[in-house]
């Protein structure tokens, strides 16, 4: 993945400019690459991306779900169900 340079902060920097920091990022929708010791350690991403991000998410799970129930169905067989009575009588 290719980082712009100008989006990569030192956290320390970040601790003393975070409001300019956190306004350019709503200015600009560009996330901000947080760096520790110089190696990544966080990204700083708009509201609007991250709801996104999270919406996508949960389309993702959705569709695992969506998959595992139909794999199930394939190798369901109506003749092998138990009523609720039966189960009852066995309880």
């Amino acid at each position: 993945m290719l980082v712009e340079t100008k989006q990569m902060v030192p956290i320390t920097r970040l601790q003393k400019e975070l409001t300019r920091i956190v306004r350019e990022l709503s200015d600009s929708g560009k996330a901000i690459y947080i760096l520790k010791n110089n190696n990544m350690e966080a990204v700083l991403l708009s509201y609007d991306e991250y709801e996104y991000l999270k919406n996508i998410e949960e389309i993702f799970e959705q569709l695992e779900i969506k998959n595992i129930v139909e794999k199930r169905l394939e190798k369901y067989d109506p003749k092998n169900n138990i009523s609720w009575e039966n189960i009852r009588k066995e309880i």
